[in-house]
């Protein structure tokens, strides 16, 4: 088992990124460890937005044993063999999105007429393989709580050059793949949509339909406090870049982001 006794600087990552806590594997049962912080951030208003929106998000997680709370990734646990191999059970929250500008959610004023997405809890399943305390694999799947938007999958690896008791450096590339219902939920234009937003109709079928590329790097100032520094880049293929309603087919988030352990 790969085992961190000093877990502060591998918690910051987990708040942004779907980097597994499988490189910090082990606490102890008698301590709830507790990370707040608060990040600026500046990301496409929806995917396939070509103009940006910036705000400030709290960051939270929580996490006692193997259980967890993210404000990211939602509650789960965290179950790890002896050889690196995992399971990561987990229910979310996804804000869905509206078709006006809005502050906290996804959602454009230039979607008018395509309605909203409803919110929905989510379950998440992540099964994946820590080989070593700097390479991880994973694969995990979405499953909306109803029958709205549809299932989402991916795979990712993640590489860890730096790992440290002061800074963590992580380099993430994620394949990104959506069933029928996902792809024609967030990308596709019916006739009801057409009618009131004037995009031409569109629908897909499910598969590949993009790739996201992440940079994080941490850092821990004392004890307590830390902060991060976050770029990820995702790009669409034609499943989803040929839908009149995607703008520009490739995005980049950043964050900047301060923390506080207890």
């Amino acid at each position: 088992m790969l085992i961190k006794k000093n877990t502060k600087y591998i918690i910051t990552p987990l708040l942004i990124s779907s980097i597994s806590s499988a490189y910090a594997s082990e606490y102890n049962s008698d301590e709830t460890e507790i990370t707040l912080g608060l990040g600026a951030i500046s990301s496409p208003r929806y995917s396939g937005a070509n103009d940006q929106s910036t705000g400030v998000i709290p960051l939270i997680h929580i996490q006692k044993n193997n259980i967890f709370f993210d404000s990211t990734n939602g509650i789960g646990i965290h179950l790890q063999s002896d050889n690196g191999l995992y399971l990561e059970p987990a229910l979310g929250y996804d804000s869905g999105r509206t078709d006006k500008n809005s502050g906290w959610r996804k959602g454009s004023d230039k979607l008018k007429g395509m309605g909203d997405i409803s919110s929905t809890v989510n379950s998440s399943i992540a099964v994946g393989w820590a080989v070593a305390s700097w390479l991880v694999f994973e694969g995990k799947t979405t499953l909306p709580l109803n029958d709205g938007q549809g299932v989402s999958y991916s795979t990712s690896v993640d590489y860890i050059p730096i790992m440290d008791e002061d800074n963590t450096v992580t380099l993430q590339a994620s394949a990104l793949f959506g069933d029928a219902r996902y792809m024609n939920t967030w990308y596709g234009v019916s006739e009801v949509q057409h009618n009131r937003s004037g995009f031409s109709r569109y629908s897909s079928a499910g598969g590949f339909y993009g790739m996201d590329t992440g940079l994080t790097l941490t850092h821990q100032f004392s004890e307590h406090w830390g902060g991060l520094f976050s770029l990820s880049y995702a790009w669409l293929n034609k499943k989803a870049s040929n839908s009149p309603i995607v703008m520009k087919k490739d995005g980049t988030t950043g964050m900047l982001a301060v923390n506080y352990t207890f």
